[in-house]
């Protein structure tokens, strides 16, 4: 019963199993999951981090399994795409995009009172939402009550705009969405008002990590054999996912990377691609 460090400052119970289960779930063999779990907990010391777990546990994987590293790494991987929040709005869409839905960035909304920009609007059907992302670049910052009061007003305004001037309010669902995660009292206010979330782990099923796993929409961010000055050249250039890479190939070489390693970059990018 090894006590251990939140990335928030707060303490916990060590739980094997937890670790366990979030290694198979990135696709580290059940030999693997168990060895590095194993690994970990007999010489874990009181007091450590989730942080020193996370870097042993991803030591180990990148020597066995490392697409399953790269899946393990992705909340990491999204803090690099900072320290705007505009491509985490563009990796956002991604996923709304591949879901099915038409997809509109940084859209004017008319509200009752005032104009709107909303970062990500989509329709599928006869069914629209709009979102307003929180990107933060550290992982101990919560998304507040204070945001979602802040969201909640601006979506009122919308939802009760003139239809007689503006043609209609073309919103059905509100989204507050962020890469991290959310206060309690974010989420009891949410839950009351309205208003969806959309977290790291938020909610319990279909949080963000399972919609990017279930979608296949990976972050470049998230490739190993990538350098840190060549993720941002790419986002630069507007690719935030490995399915624009793949579709995109010409882009390594814009970037001067050599033909050998592209081919190393392509080969981990199909990689993480394959299905678990």
């Amino acid at each position: 019963m090894t006590a251990i460090v939140k990335s928030d400052g707060t303490v916990e119970t060590f739980d094997g199993a937890k670790l366990e289960a979030s290694l198979y779930r990135v696709g580290a063999g059940d030999h693997t999951a168990r060895r590095i779990r194993q690994t970990i907990q007999d010489s874990l010391a009181p007091g450590s981090s989730t942080e020193e777990i996370y870097k042993r546990a991803m030591t180990m994987l990148k020597q066995e399994a490392r697409p399953a590293a790269a899946r393990y790494s992705l909340r990491r991987a999204l803090f690099e795409f900072g320290p705007t929040g505009h491509p985490f709005e563009d990796f956002v869409a991604e996923i709304f995009k591949t879901e099915g839905w038409e997809v509109e960035w940084r859209k004017l909304i008319p509200g009752r009172c005032v104009m709107h920009e909303v970062d990500v609007y989509a329709k599928r059907g006869g069914e629209y939402l709009a979102a307003e992302l929180k990107y933060h670049n550290d992982p101990r910052f919560k998304t507040d009550v204070k945001v979602a009061l802040y969201v909640k007003a601006r979506f009122d305004d919308i939802w009760h705009c003139d239809p007689t001037t503006s043609g209609k309010c073309p919103v059905d669902h509100g989204y507050l969405i962020t890469n991290t995660k959310f206060t309690d009292q974010a989420i009891q206010y949410a839950r009351c008002s309205g208003i969806n979330l959309l977290g790291w782990s938020y909610p319990t099923e279909g949080n963000l990590y399972d919609r990017i796993i279930a979608s296949g929409v990976f972050p470049i961010t998230a490739l190993m054999s990538l350098r840190k000055a060549e993720k941002k050249l790419l986002i630069d250039k507007g690719i935030v996912t490995i399915n624009q890479l793949r579709s995109s190939r010409d882009v390594l070489r814009s970037i001067a990377i050599p033909a050998d390693r592209i081919g190393a970059i392509v080969a981990e990018s199909d990689a993480l691609a394959s299905p678990v």
